[in-house]
């Protein structure tokens, strides 16, 4: 069996003095979904900070295609092939979609863009009638698919989302779902912190389980509706 892409064995995280995360270990391999679940404050979005180095960390092991990461900064994480989505989008809502997509635009570790204008179009078609648009005018839904579009820019294997259904119309969810789910088809592997389950049953294979920072379950993602309180 070939080596999980990415590979997180007892991670601890803190926020300042305060430890939000304790021993936490979780795999993703290369073509996988696997989601985060778990109450609001369970430390779903800290797992994924804690990859991007973006809060103070420690574990035995984290690593990406078999490489430690553990000590890198958040912008070399993401040379090495990480997209971030943060709950919050930060995108620049001064400027216009395609200028949020031209900052974040660079090439693979291979050299490739995989993602121009037309095939981000295709699979968001409602970007395609925003390129003018700065990202303030923007509603919740649209910041959300270009969030995602200028993660991808960076081409990106492995996609860390976090709780892109929050706050967002359910319309805009389906279509988030759906384009999602094309992206798992292409190989993207893609680590997804998320309370709406029913998304996550849509998209992923298995499922971690946190609570207040402690790993509580992992499974295939069809039994976590089992293991609810």
């Amino acid at each position: 069996m070939s080596a999980p892409l990415l590979e997180i064995d007892g991670l601890d995280a803190w926020y300042g003095p305060a430890q939000a995360l304790f021993g936490l270990s979780l795999t993703v391999a290369r073509g996988e979904a696997v989601a985060l679940i778990g109450r609001n404050g369970a430390g779903k979005s800290t797992s994924l900070k804690a990859v991007m180095g973006l809060v103070r960390r420690r574990a035995r092991r984290l690593a990406l295609d078999g490489a430690d990461i553990s000590a890198l900064t958040t912008h070399r994480i993401a040379r090495l092939g990480v997209g971030y989505v943060p709950e919050d989008r930060r995108i620049f809502t001064d400027l216009t979609m395609e200028e949020n997509i031209g900052l974040a635009r660079r090439p693979g570790r291979d050299g490739a863009d995989r993602w121009p204008l037309e095939r981000l179009f295709a699979l968001f078609p409602n970007l395609a009638d925003l390129r003018g648009r700065r990202g303030g005018a923007m509603s919740g839904g649209e910041q959300q698919m270009l969030a995602v579009a200028r993660a991808l820019v960076g081409n990106p294997e492995l996609l860390l989302l976090d709780e892109p259904s929050e706050g967002v119309a359910p319309i805009i969810v389906e279509q988030m779902t759906a384009a999602l789910r094309e992206l798992k088809a292409t190989g993207l592997s893609i680590l997804l912190s998320e309370q709406n389950v029913a998304l996550c049953e849509e998209l992923c294979d298995r499922a971690y389980r946190i609570d207040q920072g402690e790993l509580g379950w992992s499974g295939p993602m069809a039994a976590a509706r089992l293991t609810a309180d």
